[in-house]
């Protein structure tokens, strides 16, 4: 069963397609290339929320359906919860 979705393969999160438990190897998808791609969930990931692909340091670019969304102020490893307490938007 697919548990995340990622749009393309410059993307750096996935988006849960359904909650992901901590300690699940959560199965993704690439919808361009249709590669699956799994890692360990470090936190619960919520549905509709976002799972880190890489390690990200601070002021790092999140990408999210080919586009910068915001930055990291918060360092996040690989299969952790990417959400609000540790992303910003450069909107603001």
């Amino acid at each position: 069963m697919i548990q995340f979705l990622v749009h393309e393969k410059a993307d750096n999160v996935g988006v849960a397609t359904v909650e992901i438990p901590a300690g699940d190897t959560a199965k993704g998808l690439y919808m361009d290339t249709q590669e699956p791609v799994e890692m360990k969930a470090l936190h619960d990931i919520p549905l509709g929320h976002k799972i880190a692909l890489k390690d990200f340091e601070v002021d790092e670019s999140v990408i999210k359906y080919g586009h910068d969304i915001g930055r990291i102020v918060a360092a996040i490893k690989t299969g952790e919860h990417v959400h609000v307490h540790n992303l910003k938007t450069r909107r603001w």
